[in-house]
């Protein structure tokens, strides 16, 4: 990925959207750390700099102790009010404040990420962007904060120690300048290098990241012990994402080294240091415009300054890089979602007729449906069934607009579904997929979703009934608020794959939509627990649409029509002994299977 030139107005936006944030969060906070920052910067000045210089003139004049001691006093009590207020903000002010900026960023970025579009994901290159993004959403909060300490305070130390150079010593602001400007432009050069190496090893990350959870994940637990060859591809890719990163990291070592030799040696001990202190002892040696102790206090006030400059040479090339990243996070978020509707009609609570006409749908330029026409009557139970990669589960998902068709037309009770309000219409649609997901939650909570501080209790328990796990919930000690997995929970309940998807089809069942949609909705049960959901299917959405896919054609015969697919296209449709009595493609498929069922 190539690294992205920036304007300066875009600098300034990118990093203007993550303070807005901040001061939309937590205003009180962030008046507090401006503050903080300039009375820790303007309270060393008056320490290390004007404090000792004030204590070196008072000896070489021979001033009372009594006004010392004064002084002394005052700059105690000034310390100890500082402490108190530092204190007050980093550990209580802070604590508070910087979780709900965080909180507020990442639900940005889930929410949007709630809305985007199935295809995004199919996208590599958004992915890696998407990925990016939430990774570097905590970062880019603090990277942002730091940006505006680093302005306030080095505007604040420039203030004060600037102000006393030019009352005492001109010449040493032009010094520390020209250090200034060369740290400018080599840090510039650094951040471009160090974000273009951010870059290049993302994808690489990824990959890494996903062998590291292969190996501690449950789920892959038993295969990695039985399967050694397995372990052996991911410790060979993890060494070869490893040496990636080596390589790439080793490509730009030598530039590295010699920049920040460049920068921290060349322009700040030798420039500096030795530069600006041959010059001061000149000035008290053999010059004598200034006392030794003048000397002590303008080298140590060159520290301070230099820093200050030091600390504005870096918030060109910070700012820039931070607004990269924060930049990857902007255009997440201005992502605007293909599969809209301009209508936005209501769609009809009750099940209506569907029709697909003449609908293609190509993936990444290859066909996948060709041509589909379907009739599906309201409350009509059609199976889909087909061998892999005909295009059965391409075609729900057009049905539940995840995608949209290139071709053609879907229609619900006469009108095209792209006309109805999306979020309205996919709530109106229950569906189990084949890789369906339960979450570490509880049984109670994995039905309800977020409806479960209002849900009908006795409705959720007779949607478990329905799909069969009314046995399963008698033996958890906790019922309903049993967890799932142990992953957060040491008495959460790890399910088996059948268990799982009965909660599955449990969820379908109790929402409360005119088209169900499952594929496969049985692969995991055995045979009785198959035909036991078979039957309270057929009971419980008979005033329900119902479009399913399976593999196992038990399931499919009880369908009032079956569609037969192949290479994207309907081949056969019709009920079970139509088909049959047809003898092609299905009927195949049937004799296949038909000794498990007799």
């Amino acid at each position: 990925m190539n690294q992205k030139q920036q304007s300066g107005k875009e600098i300034i936006s990118n990093n203007l959207f993550i303070l807005r944030l901040c001061f939309r969060s937590a205003p009180f906070y962030m008046i507090c750390y401006i503050f903080e920052t300039i009375r820790h910067d303007a309270l060393i000045f008056f320490e290390h700099t004007y404090g000792i210089g004030f204590v070196l003139d008072a000896a070489e004049k021979g001033k009372s102790f009594e006004e010392v001691l004064h002084f002394m006093l005052l700059m105690f009590a000034v310390l100890a009010i500082g402490g108190f207020v530092s204190g007050y903000v980093v550990e209580y002010v802070e604590i508070k404040a910087l979780p709900k900026i965080q909180y507020n960023l990442k639900q940005l970025l889930y929410q949007k990420a709630a809305e985007l579009d199935v295809a995004c994901y199919d996208n590599p290159d958004y992915y890696n962007d998407f990925i990016l993004a939430a990774s570097e959403a905590d970062k880019v909060i603090g990277r942002t904060t730091q940006l505006l300490k680093f302005i306030v305070g080095g505007i604040t130390i420039l203030l004060t120690n600037g102000g006393y150079f030019l009352s005492r010593d001109i010449f040493a602001v032009a010094i520390i300048m020209l250090s200034f400007l060369l740290r400018l432009f080599i840090a510039g050069v650094i951040n471009k290098l160090n974000y273009r190496v951010r870059l290049e090893e993302n994808a690489i990350e990824r990959r890494r990241s996903y062998i590291h959870r292969v190996f501690y994940l449950n789920e892959y637990a038993k295969e990695l012990r039985l399967n050694k060859d397995v372990s052996k591809k991911l410790y060979a890719d993890f060494d070869k994402s490893n040496h990636e990163i080596y390589q790439i990291n080793k490509e730009v070592a030598k530039k590295r080294f010699t920049l920040t030799l460049l920068r921290n040696y060349f322009c700040n001990d030798f420039l500096l240091d030795v530069g600006y202190i041959s010059y001061l002892v000149y000035r008290a040696a053999v010059v004598r415009a200034i006392s030794y102790s003048n000397v002590v206090v303008l080298f140590n006030s060159s520290r301070r300054l230099r820093n200050g400059f030091d600390t504005l040479s870096g918030v060109l090339p910070w700012a820039m890089e931070t607004s990269l990243y924060v930049g990857k996070i902007r255009t997440f978020l201005s992502y605007e979602t293909k599969i809209t509707s301009s209508k936005n009609l209501p769609v009809p609570k009750e099940p209506g007729a569907i029709r697909i006409k003449d609908v293609s749908f190509s993936y990444q330029e290859k066909r996948i449906l060709n041509s589909i026409t379907m009739n599906i009557g309201a409350c009509e139970k059609i199976a889909l069934v087909g061998y892999n990669g005909a295009g059965k589960t391409t075609l729900i998902k057009l049905l539940m607009r995840l995608y949209d068709a290139d071709s053609g037309e879907i229609s619900l009770g006469g009108i095209d579904i792209r006309d109805f309000n999306v979020k309205e219409y996919r709530e109106r649609i229950g569906a189990v997929f084949q890789d369906y997901r339960l979450y570490a939650a509880t049984v109670e909570e994995n039905i309800l979703l977020d409806l479960h501080e209002t849900g009908d209790k006795s409705r959720l328990l007779s949607s478990l009934d329905s799909s069969g796990f009314t046995q399963k919930l008698r033996e958890l000690k906790d019922g309903l608020s049993t967890p799932l997995t142990r992953e957060f929970e040491e008495n959460g309940e790890d399910l088996s794959g059948g268990e799982k998807q009965k909660l599955a089809i449990a969820r379908v069942f109790y929402k409360d939509a005119g088209l169900i949609i499952l594929d496969e909705p049985s692969s995991a049960l055995d045979p009785i627990a198959e035909y036991n959901l078979n039957r309270s299917l057929m009971e419980i959405t008979k005033n329900k649409t119902v479009i399913f896919i399976s593999h196992r054609l038990s399931t499919t015969r009880f369908a009032d029509k079956i569609c037969m697919m192949e290479n994207g296209q309907i081949i056969e449709e019709g009920s079970h002994n139509s088909l049959l009595e047809m003898n092609g493609k299905y009927a195949q498929m049937w004799r296949a299977q038909a000794g498990r069922y007799q």
